[in-house]
């Protein structure tokens, strides 16, 4: 196993950012996670996690994803996505992905935003992480 790398580590921060009850047990978890499997897609990244036994869990162990990051970053014209997956009410899988492009071979230097600009949608996101989980999880 081994540990996030820089760039993961900026980008779950931004997508785990906010005061809300979910994210807020989602950061507890991500402290504590580990790598177990990094599988480079070409056009993209699945980070897989491990969660260490005693780990608090979410409420009613939801399984949902969301992604509202994008960044900026050298070599990449039309720029990167993410999507955060949460299973059975745990960090699950980081997933990057890209427009029409092959993913860099190192990301050093970037900039990371939410789709919507610099304020975060936490009404959208608040419907995602508390409610309509079936409709995102599908």
């Amino acid at each position: 196993m081994s540990e996030l790398n820089l760039f993961e580590r900026a980008v779950m921060q931004k997508l785990l950012d906010g005061e809300d009850e979910v994210l807020s047990i989602l950061r507890e978890q991500a402290k504590a996670i580990a790598v177990t499997e990094r599988e480079m897609t070409g056009v993209g990244f699945y980070t897989t996690f491990f969660i260490p036994n005693g780990a608090r869990h979410l409420p009613n162990n939801p399984s949902f994803k969301f992604g509202d990051v994008t960044a900026k970053t050298l070599g990449l014209n039309y720029g990167a996505g993410f999507l955060l997956y949460v299973q059975d009410g745990a960090l699950h899988i980081l997933e990057g992905y890209i427009y029409d492009e092959s993913w860099p071979e190192e990301i050093s230097v970037f900039e990371l935003s939410y789709t919507t600009g610099h304020h975060r949608d936490m009404e959208g996101l608040y419907e995602i992480l508390h409610g309509n989980n079936e409709r995102q999880s599908q």
